[in-house]
C-alpha cells in the first residue's frame, strides 16, 4: 500500500468534506435528541463509502479512455471554477 497516496486522498476528501452540505446533514440528523447517534455515524459512513466507490470506479473507467495529464487537467479547472463560483456566493 502506498501510504502517501493514503496520506493523499484522506485529507484532501476530509478537508473537501468540512463544512459542505453532506456534514451539515449529518450534524442536523445527529442533533435530533431521540435519534441513536450511532445509527447516524453508520448511515453518514455507508454513504461516504458508497459515493467514493462511485468516485474510484468512474476514474477507473474514464482513465481507460484519457490520458491521466489530461484527467489532471479537467480537474485542476474543475477546482479552480469551484473555488471562483464559491468566492462569488460569499
Amino acid at each position: 500500500m502506498d501510504y502517501k497516496i493514503l496520506l493523499t486522498v484522506f485529507l484532501t476528501v476530509f478537508i473537501a468534506e468540512l463544512g459542505d452540505k453532506t456534514q451539515l446533514a449529518t450534524m442536523l440528523f445527529a442533533a435530533d435528541a431521540e435519534v441513536n447517534k450511532l445509527t447516524v455515524f453508520i448511515g453518514a459512513s455507508l454513504a461516504l463509502i458508497a459515493t467514493s466507490a462511485l468516485g474510484v470506479l468512474a476514474g477507473s473507467a474514464i482513465s481507460e479512455f484519457a490520458s491521466i495529464k489530461y484527467l489532471h487537467t479537467i480537474a485542476g479547472i474543475g477546482f479552480i471554477l469551484i473555488g471562483i463560483w464559491t468566492l462569488i456566493k460569499a
